[in-house]
């Protein structure tokens, strides 16, 4: 048998401490504690407690954060969900033994019980005045140096339970993104929305443009992927008669890792028979503005350095008007070897690959504008090239019914008039399979079982996804994804590897912007 501390952080020290305590027949890591009381409800509670002790005695539990001996006197402060509290231990009320256990085996990073009386000190700190104490977890591994905090961000992010230890304010980040996936439920369910599960493991990928994760089902002998989006099953269900019909999925994209980009990041994929895009556009306008003003108790709010204003309605622009705006080039009014040369000019990724107006026109965007549009701001009006999903526009030809949400140069929604025709379908799906051949890692494998479904009569329907995490990222004010994903995509560490080491990651990283992944 390996050493305890072999290829882990624990501290011998505290493992000595354990034995000790063994060898003195005291009983380690107890199965329960008879806790009447949460931090909260003792401070709220006794609010107006005095200097005199409460004739209510009370039971809490939680981690030591802070210990201070003044010889025969101790002071800690115990922390829950909940919050932080003062304890004071005196020898006199341990008696001798109990008092010294306390002293010489609890520190910081330790859990425990209390029992005690509640009062208020000189300096007007709520207190509990300790009449008897348990040691439910000795802790094994050591917190970072009190004052400090955990502030390596590479650590933060692998050794994400000691960052919630130790940074209240990350905590509360993510009780704010519990919250907003409550909010974004009820609105669906208040508004008749039905929540479906569909599969993560799928024979055939599709409902976005996106490298796939791989696997194999051994008793099946078969190939699968790990979904990039629940899209095409959820429609399925429109075609199965159910009118309104939600998801919020863990999808899985085999791209790369950026400050708003996460291989497995959490969507809601919304689905409304009988409505459009523009149906689609009010419907996404009032969730977010629903969860912000519950959230926040107004729309306008703070995102790094510029203030967010949610107060609908929000703009709205075509993507050519987009791009002759915010870009500076009217798209139409040049041929396509002139746009190619306006490409190379303003330095636009791959200038080569554009063969159409329409193609140079999604170029455009993305490399001129996207990172212009600061507040809630909707494009619509998509080429069909990069819309193999969206019905064409019914008054401009090459053009489909689609429109892009985006906040402080963030795609967070994408949306449809969703296209129902069957046959324009199978095409579009076979031009994008003949991408895919052609080395487009990222163009979508053709789904006949979709195409048949649809082929059984699909409504006329509309369809959004929304991001949650950058959602969550601007409702939180974070300016990297992985402040906002509880266990971020990383590389894996080798054991005694340091911070920083690991190698093709930044200590860094997400912190600087880097280039957006192709």
């Amino acid at each position: 048998m390996s050493s305890p501390t072999e290829n882990t952080a624990f501290d011998q020290t505290r493992l000595d401490k354990i034995q000790a305590l063994r060898e003195k027949g005291l009983p380690m890591f107890p199965p329960t504690f008879d806790r009447k009381n949460t931090v909260l409800e003792i401070k709220t509670r006794y609010a107006e407690i005095t200097h005199d002790k409460s004739a209510e005695s009370v039971s809490t539990a939680g981690r030591i954060h802070i210990v201070r001996n003044h010889g025969k006197t101790i002071f800690a402060d115990l922390g829950d969900e909940t919050g932080k509290i003062q304890l004071y231990i005196r020898k006199n009320d341990l008696g001798e033994e109990q008092f010294e256990l306390f002293n010489q085996y609890v520190e910081r990073g330790d859990i425990i019980g209390v029992v005690g009386n509640v009062f208020r000190t000189k300096l007007g700190e709520i207190t509990i005045w300790v009449d008897t104490f348990s040691l439910l977890c000795k802790a094994v591994c050591s917190l970072p140096e009190k004052f400090h905090g955990l502030k390596d961000v590479e650590k933060r992010y692998r050794q994400r339970y000691v960052d919630l230890i130790v940074n209240e304010e990350n905590r509360q980040t993510f009780r704010t993104r519990s919250r907003i996936i409550s909010l974004l439920r009820r609105y669906l369910d208040d508004h008749g929305f039905l929540e479906f599960e569909t599969p993560i493991l799928q024979p055939v990928y599709g409902g976005a443009n996106a490298r796939p994760f791989t696997t194999y089902h051994n008793f099946l002998d078969q190939k699968l992927y790990l979904r990039i989006a629940p899209e095409l099953y959820l429609k399925r269900l429109v075609v199965g008669g159910f009118e309104r019909v939600f998801e919020i999925s863990r999808n899985f994209r085999n791209e790369g890792v950026d400050t708003d980009h996460n291989p497995e990041f959490t969507m809601v994929e919304i689905y409304w028979a009988y409505r459009d895009f523009q149906d689609m556009m009010d419907l996404t306008e009032s969730i977010v503005t629903s969860i912000i003003q519950d959230v926040h108790g107004k729309l306008e709010i703070p995102f790094g350095e510029i203030t967010l204003n949610f107060t609908r309605p929000w703009k709205k622009l075509s993507m050519a008007d987009a791009v002759k705006e915010l870009g500076g080039i009217d798209i139409f009014a040049h041929s396509v070897e002139e746009l190619r040369t306006l490409a190379r000019e303003h330095k636009i990724d791959e200038p080569e690959k554009p063969q159409s107006q329409r193609e140079f026109l999604i170029a455009f965007f993305e490399g001129l504008v996207e990172e212009k549009l600061i507040q809630p701001t909707f494009i619509y009006d998509y080429p069909v090239e990069n819309s193999p999903l969206a019905k064409r526009h019914r008054e401009k030809e090459g053009f489909t019914e689609r429109f892009e949400l985006f906040i402080a140069g963030m795609e967070v929604g994408n949306g449809f008039s969703e296209l129902n025709d069957p046959v324009d379908q199978k095409e579009r799906f076979e031009a994008q399979d003949e991408k895919r051949r052609l080395g487009d890692v990222e163009a979508q494998m053709i789904d006949y079982d979709f195409i048949n479904a649809i082929g059984y009569g699909m409504p006329p329907t509309g369809g959004v996804g929304i991001g949650i995490d950058r959602l969550v990222m601007l409702l939180t004010n974070n300016n990297s994804i992985k402040e906002v994903i509880l266990f971020p995509s990383m590389k894996t560490q080798k054991p005694g590897e340091e911070e920083g080491e690991t190698e093709g990651e930044s200590p860094d990283a997400g912190n600087e912007k880097p280039p957006k992944p192709a």
